[in-house]
């Protein structure tokens, strides 16, 4: 399967490619662990099949120090012990928000309570931003066949240049 189209080469996708990366600067910059921010990103990607965005996050968690163990249970976290409750709330928002035509209500009670329990306004917003901004990536990367493998740590803040 070859990319259909690269959105960085047009420059309309261009523009929108640095609003996209500028968007998710917020999240990176906010209160939300970055750890929690690239296991869930990692999470939802698996879900969707987005060979990009796997391999992007995969990279820049083991770049910031995450370790192999972790990020190799991501796709099993509820049968786990290495991730924290906070952690794996996360992980269900992340599943919740991801699958909504999998639930008549989306986000379960449990899940939510689950997730304000362990963050902050600021963090659940992040948190909540999170999962839409890396489920509307991994369609982006998905419809136009951008595949997986040849990303390299750091990619997306040289996007921002």
């Amino acid at each position: 399967m070859d990319t259909r189209f690269n959105l960085f080469d047009n420059e309309t996708g261009t523009k929108f490619s640095k609003r996209f990366a500028n968007a998710g600067m917020v999240i990176h910059q906010s209160s939300l662990p970055r750890a929690t921010q690239e296991l869930v990103s990692l999470r939802a990607s698996q879900i969707n099949g987005c060979g990009w965005c796997i391999d992007a996050h995969t990279k820049e968690a083991a770049a910031a120090g995450e370790s192999a163990v972790r990020l190799n249970l991501v796709a099993a976290w509820r049968e786990s012990t290495v991730f924290t409750d906070a952690e794996q709330a996360a992980l269900a928002l992340a599943e919740e928000g991801t699958r909504l035509a999998d639930a008549h209500d989306g986000v379960s009670d449990e899940t939510w309570a689950r997730v304000r329990k362990h963050y902050d306004d600021d963090q659940i917003a992040a948190l909540v931003s999170l999962v839409a901004l890396i489920n509307a990536a991994n369609r982006l990367a998905v419809i136009v066949h951008q595949r997986g493998g040849s990303y390299e740590p750091g990619m997306f803040e040289a996007a921002l240049n």
